[in-house]
Order: C-alpha cells, then structure tokens, then sequence
C-alpha cells in the first residue's frame, strides 16, 4: 500500500514518498520518512515490512558511510546500487531475507543523475521514472506522457504534483502526505512536502 516515486532529469533527480505508517486496518503515523540519506548526494527510499525497511537502510547507508572511512571517496550511485543489489540478493538466499522494494536516486559527477529501482527479488535497474507500490499504476502513465528530460525544477516539482493527486484522487488507500527530495551536482535539498491540504488549496485557488 506504501507508495515510492522516482523521476530523473537532465540535471537533477525528484524522489518521493509517502510518509504513512499502517498496521493491518490502522494507520499509525502520517510523519514517517521513508527517504534516507546515504551521502552526500545519494538518498534511498526505502518500502516494505517496517523492521526490515529500517534495518536495511542502515546497514547499507553505514557500509557505504565505511567504505568512504577506509578509501577517502563516495561509492558512486551506481556502485551503491549494484552493493545494494548484491547484499540484498544474499540475504534472499538466506533464512532472514529482507522484504524491501527501493529506488536509489544520487547524482554523479561524470555521468550526472541517476535512478535505480530495486525489488525485493534483488531486481536492479537505471530507469528515467519509476514507482513502488499501487500508486505507480496511476503514476506511471502520467510520467510516461508528461516526463521531459530538460524539464526545471518547477516543472519537474509539478510532474510529481500530478502522480500525487491522482494517486490521492484515484487509490482507495488514504496517502495524504509525500516527503519530496531533489538530488543534484549541490547535494540533497527538501522540497516542500506535497500534502491532500496543499492541493486541495492549490485546487480551490484555481477555481
């Protein structure tokens, strides 16, 4: 039910995700971040069983932080993508595999902006857009239609104003808020969360 959003760009890559919390039929937390930061310009978004999703972001966001401790550079997002992969398709191999689904967003300085999308099955991919969860049944067709490489951010900020409010439109699970990050050559930078109110505001100021 958890919903992950990933779209990259010429210069920069937009990473989203909803910051719901449930168990079973109730909804715990309506604040929870689910987009962790692994360097200085790689962040991983991170969905599943809640214990994994927090165990497996920080083993792999202090392994990362290790390697950088003990060579005196970054993993390149790639690099990290293919570590991710692999450590997760061990532990599938093994008794305590991880239930986790990730998109990896992290800029590169020769070759620029990159998203992988990572599955529980240790599937791994760089895609333009990408999304986990049932909201990128509705999301998927809108960034497949609207999804421009040279896009600035406003315009990219609005592509995913767009899968939000259809998910939140269309999806019969309440997802009312969706923390927003920008990855580029200056780093992580918040973008303002976008939340049902927002748009609702942002709907009736139109009308």
């Amino acid at each position: 039910m958890e919903c992950l959003i990933g779209i990259k760009f010429k210069d920069f890559v937009l990473i989203a995700a909803d910051m719901t919390t449930a168990h079973s039929i109730m909804v715990m937390k309506n604040d929870e971040h689910k987009i962790h930061k692994i360097s200085e310009k790689l962040v991983m978004a991170v969905s599943g069983e809640s214990g994994d999703t927090t165990q497996f972001s920080e083993y792999i966001g202090k392994n990362i932080q290790l390697y950088k401790m003990r060579n005196g550079y970054e993993l390149s997002p790639r690099a990290a993508a293919c570590f991710t992969r692999r450590n997760l398709a061990d532990y599938l191999r093994s008794r305590t595999p991880y239930f986790v689904n990730l998109l990896m967003a992290g800029y590169d300085d020769i070759t620029g902006p990159e998203l992988f999308f990572i599955d529980y099955l240790a599937s791994c991919v760089s895609v333009p857009y990408a999304a986990h969860g049932y909201g990128g049944f509705f999301s998927l067709a809108i960034m497949d239609r609207y999804h421009k490489l040279d896009s600035t951010e406003e315009e990219a900020y609005n592509l995913m104003k767009m899968c939000v409010r259809e998910i939140q439109k269309r999806l019969i699970v309440n997802l009312p808020n969706f923390k927003v990050q920008k990855v580029s050559k200056d780093g992580i930078k918040d973008l303002d969360s976008i939340t049902a109110k927002s748009l609702a505001v942002e709907d009736a100021a139109k009308s």
